[in-house]
Protein backbone atom coordinates (compact mmCIF):
# COMPACT_ATOMS: atom_id res chain seq x y z
CA UNK A 1 0.00 0.00 0.00
CA UNK A 2 1.18 3.52 -0.62
CA UNK A 3 2.44 5.76 2.11
CA UNK A 4 4.13 5.19 5.45
CA UNK A 5 3.16 2.15 7.52
CA UNK A 6 1.86 2.80 11.00
CA UNK A 7 1.96 0.52 14.05
CA UNK A 8 -0.97 -1.01 15.90
CA UNK A 9 -1.20 1.76 18.48
CA UNK A 10 -1.46 4.45 15.81
CA UNK A 11 -3.90 2.31 13.87
CA UNK A 12 -6.31 2.20 16.82
CA UNK A 13 -5.83 5.93 17.26
CA UNK A 14 -6.74 6.41 13.58
CA UNK A 15 -9.96 4.42 14.07
CA UNK A 16 -10.84 6.37 17.22
CA UNK A 17 -10.35 9.74 15.51
CA UNK A 18 -12.36 8.69 12.47
CA UNK A 19 -15.18 7.47 14.73
CA UNK A 20 -15.22 10.97 16.28
CA UNK A 21 -15.66 12.52 12.85
CA UNK A 22 -12.13 13.75 12.12
CA UNK A 23 -11.24 14.28 8.46
CA UNK A 24 -8.39 12.30 6.89
CA UNK A 25 -6.17 15.41 6.92
CA UNK A 26 -6.85 16.04 10.63
CA UNK A 27 -6.05 12.39 11.41
CA UNK A 28 -2.82 12.60 9.39
CA UNK A 29 -1.76 15.73 11.32
CA UNK A 30 -2.54 14.06 14.65
CA UNK A 31 -0.52 10.93 13.76
CA UNK A 32 2.32 12.85 12.12
CA UNK A 33 2.00 10.94 8.84
CA UNK A 34 1.16 11.77 5.25
CA UNK A 35 -2.51 12.17 4.35
CA UNK A 36 -2.13 9.54 1.59
CA UNK A 37 -1.19 7.00 4.26
CA UNK A 38 -4.48 7.64 6.06
CA UNK A 39 -6.35 7.49 2.74
CA UNK A 40 -4.85 4.06 1.96
CA UNK A 41 -5.91 2.64 5.35
CA UNK A 42 -9.46 3.98 5.01
CA UNK A 43 -9.71 2.28 1.61
CA UNK A 44 -8.46 -1.02 3.09
CA UNK A 45 -11.30 -0.98 5.64
CA UNK A 46 -13.79 -1.26 2.74
CA UNK A 47 -16.49 0.73 4.47
CA UNK A 48 -16.61 -1.34 7.68
CA UNK A 49 -17.92 0.65 10.68
CA UNK A 50 -15.11 2.11 12.78
CA UNK A 51 -16.85 1.08 16.01
CA UNK A 52 -16.79 -2.58 14.90
CA UNK A 53 -13.15 -2.37 13.86
CA UNK A 54 -12.20 -1.05 17.32
CA UNK A 55 -13.75 -4.16 18.91
CA UNK A 56 -11.31 -6.46 17.05
CA UNK A 57 -8.20 -7.64 18.91
CA UNK A 58 -4.70 -6.99 17.49
CA UNK A 59 -4.48 -10.31 15.66
CA UNK A 60 -7.85 -9.85 14.00
CA UNK A 61 -6.99 -6.30 13.06
CA UNK A 62 -3.64 -7.35 11.60
CA UNK A 63 -5.35 -10.03 9.53
CA UNK A 64 -7.04 -7.25 7.56
CA UNK A 65 -3.59 -6.24 6.26
CA UNK A 66 -1.58 -9.44 5.74
CA UNK A 67 0.91 -7.88 3.35
CA UNK A 68 1.23 -4.81 5.52
CA UNK A 69 1.81 -6.85 8.71
CA UNK A 70 4.50 -8.95 7.06
CA UNK A 71 6.21 -5.89 5.66
CA UNK A 72 6.11 -4.12 9.03
CA UNK A 73 7.71 -7.11 10.73
CA UNK A 74 10.45 -7.22 8.15
CA UNK A 75 11.09 -3.47 8.44
CA UNK A 76 11.28 -3.66 12.22
CA UNK A 77 13.74 -6.55 12.10
CA UNK A 78 15.95 -4.59 9.71
CA UNK A 79 15.82 -1.58 12.00
CA UNK A 80 16.37 -3.51 15.24
CA UNK A 81 19.66 -4.95 14.02
CA UNK A 82 21.05 -1.39 13.98
CA UNK A 83 19.90 -0.34 17.47
CA UNK A 84 23.23 -1.20 19.14
CA UNK A 85 25.09 0.69 16.42
CA UNK A 86 22.84 3.73 16.90
CA UNK A 87 23.36 3.62 20.67
CA UNK A 88 27.14 3.58 20.26
CA UNK A 89 27.13 6.39 17.67
CA UNK A 90 25.04 8.66 19.90
CA UNK A 91 27.85 8.58 22.45
CA UNK A 92 30.05 10.42 19.95
CA UNK A 93 30.13 14.18 20.09
CA UNK A 94 27.90 15.86 17.50
CA UNK A 95 25.84 12.79 16.58
CA UNK A 96 22.04 13.21 16.71
CA UNK A 97 19.09 10.90 16.20
CA UNK A 98 18.09 12.86 13.10
CA UNK A 99 21.53 12.20 11.55
CA UNK A 100 21.17 8.48 12.23
CA UNK A 101 17.65 8.41 10.74
CA UNK A 102 18.90 10.02 7.52
CA UNK A 103 21.70 7.45 7.35
CA UNK A 104 19.13 4.67 7.90
CA UNK A 105 16.79 5.97 5.16
CA UNK A 106 19.70 6.15 2.70
CA UNK A 107 20.10 2.37 2.84
CA UNK A 108 16.39 1.60 3.47
CA UNK A 109 14.25 3.48 0.96
CA UNK A 110 11.00 1.99 2.33
CA UNK A 111 12.07 2.34 5.95
CA UNK A 112 10.25 4.05 8.82
CA UNK A 113 9.59 7.76 8.93
CA UNK A 114 11.38 9.79 11.58
CA UNK A 115 8.52 9.67 14.13
CA UNK A 116 8.25 5.87 14.15
CA UNK A 117 12.02 5.49 13.90
CA UNK A 118 12.48 7.63 17.03
CA UNK A 119 9.67 5.81 18.90
CA UNK A 120 11.07 2.33 18.16
CA UNK A 121 14.53 3.42 19.26
CA UNK A 122 13.11 4.96 22.43
CA UNK A 123 11.29 1.70 23.21
CA UNK A 124 14.52 -0.20 22.69
CA UNK A 125 16.43 2.00 25.14
CA UNK A 126 13.71 1.72 27.78
CA UNK A 127 13.73 -2.06 27.41
CA UNK A 128 17.50 -2.01 27.91
CA UNK A 129 17.15 -0.18 31.20
CA UNK A 130 13.82 0.38 32.88
CA UNK A 131 15.16 3.38 34.82
CA UNK A 132 15.98 5.28 31.64
CA UNK A 133 19.79 5.11 31.36
CA UNK A 134 21.42 8.36 30.31
CA UNK A 135 23.34 8.51 27.05
CA UNK A 136 26.70 10.17 27.72
CA UNK A 137 28.51 12.07 24.98
CA UNK A 138 32.19 11.30 24.42
CA UNK A 139 34.55 13.93 25.81
CA UNK A 140 31.73 15.94 27.38
CA UNK A 141 31.90 15.22 31.13
CA UNK A 142 34.22 14.18 33.93
CA UNK A 143 32.66 13.19 37.27
CA UNK A 144 34.70 13.50 40.47
CA UNK A 145 34.02 12.37 44.04
CA UNK A 146 35.81 11.15 47.17
CA UNK A 147 35.39 7.67 48.58
CA UNK A 148 33.61 7.43 51.92
CA UNK A 149 36.23 5.05 53.30
CA UNK A 150 39.82 6.22 53.70
CA UNK A 151 43.14 4.47 53.22
CA UNK A 152 45.86 4.74 55.88
CA UNK A 153 49.63 4.73 56.09
CA UNK A 154 51.89 4.31 59.11
CA UNK A 155 54.13 7.02 60.52
CA UNK A 156 57.43 5.18 60.98
CA UNK A 157 58.52 7.47 63.79
CA UNK A 158 55.43 7.24 65.99
CA UNK A 159 53.53 4.23 64.63
CA UNK A 160 50.47 6.47 64.16
CA UNK A 161 47.96 5.63 61.43
CA UNK A 162 47.60 8.64 59.11
CA UNK A 163 44.34 8.76 57.06
CA UNK A 164 44.43 9.52 53.33
CA UNK A 165 41.47 10.71 51.26
CA UNK A 166 40.91 8.93 47.93
CA UNK A 167 39.74 10.88 44.88
CA UNK A 168 37.86 9.00 42.13
CA UNK A 169 37.31 10.52 38.66
CA UNK A 170 35.46 8.91 35.75
CA UNK A 171 34.72 9.77 32.11
CA UNK A 172 31.08 8.52 31.90
CA UNK A 173 31.02 7.67 28.19
CA UNK A 174 33.89 5.15 28.37
CA UNK A 175 33.90 4.77 32.19
CA UNK A 176 37.68 5.30 32.08
CA UNK A 177 38.67 5.81 35.72
CA UNK A 178 41.37 7.65 37.67
CA UNK A 179 42.12 7.14 41.38
CA UNK A 180 44.55 9.04 43.62
CA UNK A 181 45.19 9.28 47.37
CA UNK A 182 45.48 12.80 48.80
CA UNK A 183 46.37 14.28 52.18
CA UNK A 184 42.96 15.88 52.65
CA UNK A 185 39.91 17.31 50.91
CA UNK A 186 41.27 20.85 51.18
CA UNK A 187 41.29 23.02 48.08
CA UNK A 188 45.05 22.68 47.51
CA UNK A 189 44.83 18.89 47.54
CA UNK A 190 41.69 18.74 45.38
CA UNK A 191 43.38 20.94 42.77
CA UNK A 192 46.47 18.72 42.89
CA UNK A 193 44.25 15.67 42.31
CA UNK A 194 42.36 17.31 39.42
CA UNK A 195 45.52 18.43 37.62
CA UNK A 196 46.97 14.93 38.01
CA UNK A 197 43.71 13.44 36.68
CA UNK A 198 43.71 15.62 33.55
CA UNK A 199 47.36 14.70 32.91
CA UNK A 200 46.38 11.02 33.26
CA UNK A 201 43.43 11.44 30.88
CA UNK A 202 45.65 13.21 28.36
CA UNK A 203 43.05 15.89 27.66
CA UNK A 204 40.28 18.07 29.02
CA UNK A 205 36.48 17.41 28.88
CA UNK A 206 33.96 20.18 28.32
CA UNK A 207 32.57 19.93 31.87
CA UNK A 208 33.89 18.74 35.23
CA UNK A 209 31.04 17.76 37.57
CA UNK A 210 31.78 17.54 41.27
CA UNK A 211 29.85 16.48 44.30
CA UNK A 212 29.13 19.35 46.72
CA UNK A 213 32.69 19.31 48.11
CA UNK A 214 33.63 22.22 50.36
CA UNK A 215 36.80 22.71 48.34
CA UNK A 216 34.74 23.17 45.16
CA UNK A 217 31.45 24.74 46.26
CA UNK A 218 31.55 27.98 48.20
CA UNK A 219 27.77 28.19 48.63
CA UNK A 220 25.49 25.21 47.84
CA UNK A 221 22.28 25.79 45.90
CA UNK A 222 19.76 23.51 44.23
CA UNK A 223 19.92 25.29 40.89
CA UNK A 224 23.06 27.44 40.85
CA UNK A 225 25.74 26.57 43.43
CA UNK A 226 28.53 29.12 43.83
CA UNK A 227 31.93 27.67 42.85
CA UNK A 228 35.09 28.72 44.72
CA UNK A 229 37.24 31.30 42.94
CA UNK A 230 40.37 29.11 42.79
CA UNK A 231 38.35 26.25 41.23
CA UNK A 232 36.86 28.65 38.68
CA UNK A 233 40.39 29.79 37.85
CA UNK A 234 41.33 26.14 37.29
CA UNK A 235 38.43 25.75 34.86
CA UNK A 236 39.48 28.93 33.04
CA UNK A 237 43.08 27.68 32.81
CA UNK A 238 42.03 24.36 31.26
CA UNK A 239 39.18 25.80 29.19
CA UNK A 240 36.30 23.83 30.75
CA UNK A 241 33.24 24.48 32.90
CA UNK A 242 32.99 23.24 36.49
CA UNK A 243 29.58 22.39 37.94
CA UNK A 244 28.32 20.75 41.11
CA UNK A 245 25.53 18.20 41.42
CA UNK A 246 22.35 18.94 43.33
CA UNK A 247 22.62 18.38 47.09
CA UNK A 248 21.28 15.02 48.29
CA UNK A 249 20.76 13.74 44.70
CA UNK A 250 23.09 10.74 44.27
CA UNK A 251 21.43 9.82 40.98
CA UNK A 252 23.09 12.89 39.44
CA UNK A 253 26.45 11.11 39.77
CA UNK A 254 25.40 7.47 39.71
CA UNK A 255 28.36 6.39 37.57
CA UNK A 256 31.00 7.77 39.90
CA UNK A 257 29.11 6.30 42.87
CA UNK A 258 29.29 2.94 41.11
CA UNK A 259 32.99 3.49 40.39
CA UNK A 260 33.61 4.08 44.10
CA UNK A 261 32.05 0.69 44.92
CA UNK A 262 34.26 -0.98 42.32
CA UNK A 263 37.32 0.77 43.76
CA UNK A 264 36.48 -0.80 47.13
CA UNK A 265 36.29 -4.26 45.49
CA UNK A 266 39.18 -4.07 43.03
CA UNK A 267 41.68 -1.85 44.88
CA UNK A 268 40.87 -1.55 48.58
CA UNK A 269 40.35 -5.22 49.31
CA UNK A 270 43.50 -6.59 47.56
CA UNK A 271 45.59 -4.11 49.57
CA UNK A 272 43.80 -4.52 52.90
CA UNK A 273 46.50 -6.86 54.23
CA UNK A 274 49.40 -4.58 53.19
CA UNK A 275 50.97 -1.78 55.23
CA UNK A 276 52.05 1.51 53.70
CA UNK A 277 54.48 4.02 55.15
CA UNK A 278 53.83 7.06 52.95
CA UNK A 279 51.25 8.61 50.67
CA UNK A 280 53.55 7.89 47.71
CA UNK A 281 53.50 4.16 48.49
CA UNK A 282 49.67 4.19 48.51
CA UNK A 283 49.55 5.94 45.14
CA UNK A 284 52.10 3.57 43.61
CA UNK A 285 49.91 0.62 44.65
CA UNK A 286 46.75 2.32 43.38
CA UNK A 287 48.36 3.00 39.98
CA UNK A 288 49.21 -0.68 39.56
CA UNK A 289 45.62 -1.73 40.26
CA UNK A 290 44.24 1.15 38.17
CA UNK A 291 45.95 -0.09 35.02
CA UNK A 292 44.50 -3.59 35.48
CA UNK A 293 41.08 -2.18 36.38
CA UNK A 294 40.82 -0.08 33.20
CA UNK A 295 41.90 -3.07 31.07
CA UNK A 296 39.32 -5.49 32.52
CA UNK A 297 36.44 -6.43 30.20
CA UNK A 298 32.97 -5.19 31.11
CA UNK A 299 30.63 -7.84 32.47
CA UNK A 300 28.10 -7.52 29.64
CA UNK A 301 30.33 -6.21 26.85
CA UNK A 302 33.41 -7.61 25.15
CA UNK A 303 35.42 -4.43 25.50
CA UNK A 304 37.38 -2.56 28.20
CA UNK A 305 37.35 0.90 29.68
CA UNK A 306 40.76 1.64 28.19
CA UNK A 307 39.70 0.53 24.70
CA UNK A 308 36.48 2.57 24.89
CA UNK A 309 38.54 5.55 26.06
CA UNK A 310 40.96 5.30 23.12
CA UNK A 311 38.22 4.78 20.51
CA UNK A 312 35.47 7.06 21.80
CA UNK A 313 36.67 9.46 24.45
CA UNK A 314 40.21 10.60 23.73
CA UNK A 315 39.62 12.03 20.21
CA UNK A 316 36.99 14.40 21.66
CA UNK A 317 39.01 15.70 24.64
CA UNK A 318 40.54 19.18 24.33
CA UNK A 319 44.32 19.51 24.50
CA UNK A 320 46.13 20.25 27.76
CA UNK A 321 47.68 23.71 28.26
CA UNK A 322 51.47 24.06 28.11
CA UNK A 323 51.82 24.27 31.88
CA UNK A 324 49.71 22.77 34.70
CA UNK A 325 47.48 24.98 36.79
CA UNK A 326 49.02 26.54 39.86
CA UNK A 327 46.78 27.61 42.67
CA UNK A 328 46.55 31.30 43.39
CA UNK A 329 46.15 32.93 46.77
CA UNK A 330 43.85 35.94 47.03
CA UNK A 331 44.25 38.64 49.66
CA UNK A 332 43.05 42.16 50.27
CA UNK A 333 45.62 44.69 51.47
CA UNK A 334 46.18 48.39 52.00
CA UNK A 335 49.05 50.10 50.17
CA UNK A 336 51.61 51.38 52.66
CA UNK A 337 52.92 54.97 52.76
CA UNK A 338 56.12 53.89 51.03
CA UNK A 339 54.06 52.61 48.08
CA UNK A 340 54.45 48.89 48.84
CA UNK A 341 52.11 46.02 49.68
CA UNK A 342 53.19 43.23 52.02
CA UNK A 343 52.81 39.48 51.50
CA UNK A 344 53.04 38.37 55.10
CA UNK A 345 53.55 34.73 54.15
CA UNK A 346 57.07 35.56 52.85
CA UNK A 347 57.52 38.90 54.66
CA UNK A 348 58.23 40.49 51.28
CA UNK A 349 57.24 43.87 49.88
CA UNK A 350 56.13 44.67 46.33
CA UNK A 351 55.75 48.14 44.85
CA UNK A 352 52.62 49.58 43.25
CA UNK A 353 52.21 52.98 41.53
CA UNK A 354 52.56 55.67 44.19
CA UNK A 355 49.17 57.22 43.45
CA UNK A 356 47.52 54.18 45.08
CA UNK A 357 49.04 54.84 48.53
CA UNK A 358 46.36 54.35 51.18
CA UNK A 359 44.04 52.47 48.78
CA UNK A 360 42.77 48.94 49.36
CA UNK A 361 43.87 46.57 46.61
CA UNK A 362 43.39 42.90 45.71
CA UNK A 363 46.53 40.73 45.63
CA UNK A 364 46.69 37.50 43.61
CA UNK A 365 49.85 35.42 43.81
CA UNK A 366 51.05 31.93 42.98
CA UNK A 367 54.44 30.24 43.19
CA UNK A 368 55.78 32.27 40.24
CA UNK A 369 54.40 35.78 40.28
CA UNK A 370 52.45 38.45 42.16
CA UNK A 371 49.66 40.54 40.65
CA UNK A 372 48.01 43.57 42.25
CA UNK A 373 44.53 44.77 41.17
CA UNK A 374 42.64 47.94 41.97
CA UNK A 375 39.04 46.92 41.32
CA UNK A 376 39.33 45.11 37.94
CA UNK A 377 42.50 46.88 36.72
CA UNK A 378 45.88 45.25 37.18
CA UNK A 379 48.21 47.94 38.51
CA UNK A 380 51.35 45.90 39.26
CA UNK A 381 53.03 42.65 38.24
CA UNK A 382 56.14 41.16 39.92
CA UNK A 383 58.08 37.93 39.88
CA UNK A 384 57.60 36.37 43.30
CA UNK A 385 60.59 36.58 45.65
CA UNK A 386 61.33 34.08 48.41
CA UNK A 387 64.09 36.11 50.11
CA UNK A 388 62.49 37.25 53.35
CA UNK A 389 62.34 40.99 53.94
CA UNK A 390 63.13 42.00 50.36
CA UNK A 391 61.71 45.12 48.74
CA UNK A 392 60.73 44.41 45.13
CA UNK A 393 60.38 47.80 43.49
CA UNK A 394 59.94 49.07 39.96
CA UNK A 395 61.29 52.51 39.04
CA UNK A 396 58.05 53.66 37.43
CA UNK A 397 56.06 52.90 40.60
CA UNK A 398 57.99 55.19 42.98
CA UNK A 399 57.53 58.91 43.54
CA UNK A 400 60.49 61.26 43.01
CA UNK A 401 60.86 61.47 46.80
CA UNK A 402 61.20 57.72 47.18
CA UNK A 403 63.31 56.91 44.11
CA UNK A 404 66.39 57.62 46.17
CA UNK A 405 65.73 54.35 48.01
CA UNK A 406 66.60 52.45 44.86
CA UNK A 407 70.21 53.64 45.29
CA UNK A 408 70.50 52.20 48.79
CA UNK A 409 73.13 49.48 49.02
CA UNK A 410 76.00 48.49 51.40
CA UNK A 411 78.45 50.40 49.19
CA UNK A 412 76.23 53.51 49.30
CA UNK A 413 76.24 53.70 53.12
CA UNK A 414 79.89 52.71 53.44
CA UNK A 415 80.89 55.53 51.12
CA UNK A 416 78.92 58.07 53.19
CA UNK A 417 80.33 56.69 56.46
CA UNK A 418 83.91 56.88 55.16
CA UNK A 419 83.49 60.62 54.60
CA UNK A 420 82.75 60.97 58.36
CA UNK A 421 85.69 58.92 59.58
CA UNK A 422 87.30 55.50 59.89
CA UNK A 423 85.39 54.55 63.07
CA UNK A 424 82.05 55.44 61.49
CA UNK A 425 82.95 53.38 58.39
CA UNK A 426 83.89 50.41 60.59
CA UNK A 427 80.70 50.67 62.66
CA UNK A 428 78.39 50.96 59.61
CA UNK A 429 80.12 47.98 57.94
CA UNK A 430 79.74 45.87 61.08
CA UNK A 431 76.04 46.83 61.38
CA UNK A 432 75.27 45.79 57.78
CA UNK A 433 77.18 42.51 58.10
CA UNK A 434 75.34 41.60 61.33
CA UNK A 435 72.01 41.30 59.45
CA UNK A 436 71.00 38.19 57.48
CA UNK A 437 69.69 40.50 54.73
CA UNK A 438 71.34 43.95 54.29
CA UNK A 439 68.06 45.81 53.62
CA UNK A 440 67.10 45.36 57.27
CA UNK A 441 70.06 47.57 58.28
CA UNK A 442 69.56 50.35 55.73
CA UNK A 443 67.16 52.44 57.82
CA UNK A 444 69.44 52.22 60.87
CA UNK A 445 72.45 53.26 58.74
CA UNK A 446 70.47 56.21 57.40
CA UNK A 447 69.55 57.20 60.97
CA UNK A 448 73.13 56.96 62.28
CA UNK A 449 74.55 59.11 59.46
CA UNK A 450 71.76 61.65 60.00
CA UNK A 451 72.95 62.19 63.62
CA UNK A 452 75.86 64.30 62.34
CA UNK A 453 73.32 66.97 61.43
CA UNK A 454 72.37 67.24 65.11
CA UNK A 455 75.65 66.54 66.90
CA UNK A 456 78.39 67.16 64.24
CA UNK A 457 80.47 64.68 62.28
CA UNK A 458 83.32 64.84 64.83
CA UNK A 459 81.13 63.74 67.74
CA UNK A 460 79.54 61.01 65.57
CA UNK A 461 83.01 59.66 64.77
CA UNK A 462 83.91 59.61 68.50
CA UNK A 463 80.63 57.87 69.37
CA UNK A 464 81.24 55.15 66.74
CA UNK A 465 84.78 54.72 68.09
CA UNK A 466 83.50 54.24 71.63
CA UNK A 467 80.81 51.75 70.52
CA UNK A 468 83.16 49.76 68.26
CA UNK A 469 83.55 46.95 70.80
CA UNK A 470 79.85 46.72 71.70
CA UNK A 471 78.47 43.17 71.08
CA UNK A 472 75.44 44.51 69.18
CA UNK A 473 75.46 47.32 66.63
CA UNK A 474 72.38 49.53 66.37
CA UNK A 475 71.14 53.06 65.81
CA UNK A 476 69.92 53.37 69.41
CA UNK A 477 73.41 52.67 70.81
CA UNK A 478 74.98 55.60 68.92
CA UNK A 479 72.02 57.91 69.57
CA UNK A 480 72.21 57.21 73.35
CA UNK A 481 75.98 57.87 73.48
CA UNK A 482 75.56 61.23 71.76
CA UNK A 483 72.50 62.16 73.83
CA UNK A 484 74.36 61.51 77.12
CA UNK A 485 77.64 63.00 75.89
CA UNK A 486 79.50 59.72 76.47
CA UNK A 487 81.53 59.90 73.26
CA UNK A 488 84.39 61.86 75.10
CA UNK A 489 86.86 59.41 76.68
CA UNK A 490 86.90 59.74 80.52
CA UNK A 491 89.91 59.01 82.81
CA UNK A 492 89.28 56.47 85.55
CA UNK A 493 90.40 57.36 89.15
CA UNK A 494 92.93 54.52 89.17
CA UNK A 495 94.69 56.13 86.21
CA UNK A 496 95.37 59.46 88.09
CA UNK A 497 98.93 60.22 89.45
CA UNK A 498 99.50 60.47 93.23
CA UNK A 499 101.88 63.44 92.69
CA UNK A 500 100.04 66.74 92.74
CA UNK A 501 100.38 69.08 89.79
CA UNK A 502 103.13 71.75 90.35
CA UNK A 503 105.15 73.97 87.96
CA UNK A 504 108.47 72.79 89.54
CA UNK A 505 107.72 69.12 89.10
CA UNK A 506 109.35 67.75 85.99
CA UNK A 507 107.37 65.36 83.87
CA UNK A 508 108.36 62.16 82.13
CA UNK A 509 109.44 64.02 79.02
CA UNK A 510 112.35 65.55 80.93
CA UNK A 511 114.07 62.15 81.20
CA UNK A 512 113.88 61.08 77.57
Amino acid sequence: MAGTRIDMLDLRKLLTLKQKGYSNKQVADALGVNRNTVNSYIKAFKGKPFVDLLKLNNSELCSLFPERSEMNMQRYEELSTSFSYFLNELRKSGCTLDTLWKEYRTSHQNGYGYTQFAQHFKDFKQAQNGSGKLTHIAGEKLYIDFTGKKLHYVNKGTGELIPAEVLVCILPCSQYTFVMALKSQRMEDVIKGLTSCLEFMGGVPKVIISDNLKAVVKKPHKYQPEINKAIRQLGLHYGCEIFATRPYKPQDKALVEGAVKLVYQRMYYPKSKHSFFSLEQINNALREHLVRYNELCFTQRSTTRFKEYLELEKPHLSGLPKSPFRIKTYKRSKVQKMGFILISEDKNYYSVPHRFVGKHVQIEYCSDHVEVFYYSDRIAFHQRSYRNGSYNAKEEHLSSKHKIYNDWSPAHFQKRAKSVGASTYFYITQLIESKSYPEAAYKQCQGILALQNTYSAHRLELACKRAADAPQKSYHTIALILEKGLEVETILPSQKSHIPQHPNVRGGNHYQ
